[in-house]
């Protein structure tokens, strides 16, 4: 009889799993099986696969047999969740995909979970839903920050009518292509920063790897829903939270975020959490760092460096808005988002509050939520809110992705 080859694509479509079964299979087949009837031995293997304890002390079948176990030790090293969920607080939940909540619920069965919030802009992510806001234990999760960490508005208001606005937009489209870059792009002069002598560019690995980087890609912002743009805001009343008289007034706005620091930043901690707190496969997204850990530390400096990386980067476009105009900002406003932050529950414990893709709003602290690109945006101030865990939406949302709009 003439000897056959087995492949692994036969052995795929038996249904053996990704794993060292299938070379184990095909060597033996090589080595013994080779001058057998082909039907037959895939018969043989098919019955090792669907019984492997049946074949365990066979003497050539036993390998096989034992590489398509359960490996039990993975399953013992796992993480366990709560049975149930704690319970949060939803804003406008008949607005909220089905895919939100549940992602929701599965990290309010962490066991370092201690409070939750649901915005009413919410919608499904990885791991945490965006405008998913999580208060933990001592611990932070990098995917509960997200990839782009500290992303962020910024608003500069210039002492510029709305006449010029009508009369200027051509010179405004060119000013904001002149000073702007996305997605890849990047300016082709570097722009220094003070950013770039801190330490953490040379004690931590990740980000002493990803300063070049940095360095060509500051000033510069994102893509998806990432913008820069020219529009007015009007301040109806003399006390209002910019202390700017009564008015419209011409103002920049800028969405962005951290760009290739902080994703590979939040990509490096991600895998190192999910190694060290192996969690259920709904939950793997939501593995944790402590922070009494030298690893929680680390990612600690390096997301608050991202933060301030993405500053920096809003602070350039404006500075380069404002120079292009000739004038400088009478107002800033900024806050982020995709972060991380130590905080207060109201009984006075201290917890570290994750807000993804959800705006800040503690008593008094200014922030912006922006519109869609046909609604209008809110410079808001906070209420300081306990259900929501201080916390608002995060605004500039689409109903279709930019490849759904266009097909």
């Amino acid at each position: 009889m003439a000897k056959f080859k087995l492949r692994g694509k036969e052995l795929r479509n038996l249904g053996y799993p990704e794993s060292p079964a299938i070379g184990l299979a095909i060597n033996l087949v090589k080595q013994h099986y080779k001058h057998e009837d082909k039907a037959a031995v895939l018969q043989v293997l098919k019955a090792v696969l669907e019984n492997p304890e049946s074949y365990q002390s066979d003497p050539l079948l036993g390998k096989i047999a034992e590489a398509l176990q359960p490996d039990t030790s993975a399953i013992d090293r796992l993480v366990q969740l709560h049975s149930t969920a704690q319970p949060y607080t939803v804003f406008g939940a008949e607005g909220i995909e089905a895919g939100a909540h549940t992602q929701m619920e599965t990290a309010m069965r962490l066991p370092i979970t201690l409070g939750g919030a649901l915005m009413p802009d919410a919608h499904q992510g990885y791991g945490l839903p965006i405008g998913g806001v999580l208060a933990t234990d001592n611990a932070v999760i990098p995917y509960g920050v997200g990839v782009d960490i500290g992303r962020r508005m910024c608003l500069s208001v210039f002492d510029i009518s709305k006449d010029y606005l009508d009369k200027s937009q051509d010179q405004l489209t060119r000013i904001l292509q002149e000073n702007t870059r996305f997605g890849q792009d990047a300016f082709e002069k570097p722009m220094d920063d003070p950013l770039f002598e801190r330490d953490e560019f040379s004690s931590i690995p990740i980000v002493k790897k990803m300063r070049q980087r940095a360095v060509q890609q500051i000033g510069s912002s994102g893509s998806g829903n990432h913008f820069v743009e020219f529009g007015l805001i009007r301040l109806s009343t003399a006390d209002n939270a910019l202390n700017l008289p009564p008015g419209t007034y011409l103002a920049a706005l800028s969405h962005s975020g951290s760009r290739g620091l902080g994703a590979n930043i939040a990509r490096h901690y991600t895998k190192l959490a999910m190694d060290l707190c192996p969690l259920p496969k709904e939950a793997k997204h939501l593995a944790w760092l402590d922070l009494d850990s030298e690893n929680g530390q680390e990612y600690w400096a390096a997301m608050n460096l991202a933060g301030d990386y993405a500053s920096a980067c809003h602070h350039h476009i404006h500075r380069r808005l404002a120079k292009a105009l000739g004038t400088d900002p009478l107002s800033m406003v900024e806050n982020h988002h995709n972060f991380a932050w130590k905080e207060q529950l109201p009984d006075g414990k201290e917890v570290i509050v994750h807000r993804k893709g959800a705006t800040p709003a503690q008593a008094g602290t200014l922030g912006i939520i922006p519109g869609s690109m046909t609604a209008p945006g809110f410079v808001v101030l906070g209420r300081g809110h306990a259900p929501a865990l201080q916390s608002a939406a995060h605004g500039a949302g689409r109903l279709l992705s930019r490849t759904k709009a266009k097909q």
